[in-house]
């Protein structure tokens, strides 16, 4: 796909990784950048000054060797305290600004925050002005992503895209969900495909992207001018190159081989660890061992057995052996249309391999 501009940056395709809320660390972004991903956004930082120096933001605005641009989303509901967290952010590094009103989690709604903003399209509207206000000194331009509407009933987003393109955002996300859907039912994109033709901006579409086919369908039915894939991604980061060689090719690329994956699993596990210390870092690396392996042969008992441990070494331990093993009975992984099925429906089952010693 061809590069977009965004402010002063070039970015390197028009295939992005979405910002996810435990998910989308330093090490994640890093690593689907690796894999082909133009642009990956941090996961939402808090506007409240107070939680600031708390541990979890300190490590959500950890840019340390990252390649930008680096992007860095916030969230909150008032405008001068996000102004400020824009400029606390670039302080730290984020070359480009991205305001949160797509998140649909209740924590985050109940505080009329994410995509509760959608309801209060003034607020809305004064949050984007002065976010742009405040990075324009630095030269930093502002995103935002959003959700079509709170309900099916006030699915008002092209009425506040063309607020926000007014106010001098620069880049529209719009996932293809209301805020009362959450992440139930499909997500539909004549909403995306109106907002596009509603505003002169770059406008990206979000939701349910999770193969080739779909992201060329969903570009064909928006007319958008670029895709982020969000969920997909945990499970199978390189999903953006998969997608980048089809839309090219009109073919699909062959599946990552057994010790690529291997290779780049325990790399990101190396970094995860060095971003959270050890403690924390092997219990929150399970989510992420969980999703490599999830319709994989043998991937079950791996799950359970990595969270059983709690040292670092062990559990990287457990994912080279289970890897190699793979590696042994077959060279690549399964296409993902067969990711789904019972490990006993594919040749040679593997459960049995991976049968873990009390």
């Amino acid at each position: 796909m061809s590069s977009l501009c965004l402010g002063p940056y070039t970015l390197a395709n028009t295939l992005f990784v979405a910002p996810m809320a435990g998910v989308t660390d330093r090490p994640f972004r890093q690593l689907c950048k690796r894999l082909g991903a133009g642009y990956a956004v941090s996961e939402m930082v808090t506007s409240r000054k107070d939680l600031w120096q708390s541990l979890k933001t300190s490590r959500r605005a950890d840019h340390a060797g990252e390649p930008g641009p680096i992007a860095v989303q916030i969230a909150g509901t008032d405008a001068a305290m996000m102004a400020e967290a824009a400029v606390f952010n670039i302080q730290r590094g984020a070359q480009i600004i991205d305001i949160n009103m797509g998140c649909p989690a209740k924590k985050v709604c109940n505080k009329w925050a994410g995509s509760a903003l959608m309801q209060n399209e003034a607020l809305a509207e004064e949050i984007a002005a002065a976010v742009v206000a405040a990075c324009a000194p630095h030269g930093v331009p502002v995103t935002l992503k959003m959700r079509t509407g709170w309900c099916a009933a006030q699915k008002n987003a092209v009425a506040l895209a063309r607020r926000f393109e007014a106010a001098g955002v620069q880049m529209l996300t719009v996932h293809g969900r209301t805020r009362e859907q959450g992440y139930s039912g499909e997500a539909e994109y004549a909403t995306i495909a109106a907002v596009k033709q509603a505003v002169r901006i770059p406008v990206v579409a979000n939701g349910d992207i999770a193969s080739p086919e779909k992201a060329r369908a969903v570009l064909q039915a928006t007319g958008a001018d670029a895709l982020m894939v969000g969920r997909a991604a945990q499970a199978r980061p390189w999903i953006v190159r998969e997608i980048a060689h089809y839309l090219a090719t009109g073919e699909h690329l062959a599946p990552p081989l057994v010790e690529e994956v291997r290779a780049l699993l325990l790399e990101h596990l190396q970094d995860h660890y060095r971003l959270y210390g050890s403690a924390t870092g092997v219990r929150s690396a399970r989510k992420h061992i969980g999703w490599y392996v999830r319709d994989l042969p043998g991937g079950e008992t791996l799950r359970r057995h990595t969270n059983t441990l709690d040292d670092c070494a062990a559990q990287t331990r457990a994912v080279n052996d289970y890897f190699l093993r793979l590696g042994q009975q077959m060279e690549r992984l399964p296409r993902p249309a067969l990711q789904g099925a019972s490990p006993l429906t594919l040749e040679n089952p593997l459960e049995c391999l991976f049968e873990v010693a009390a």
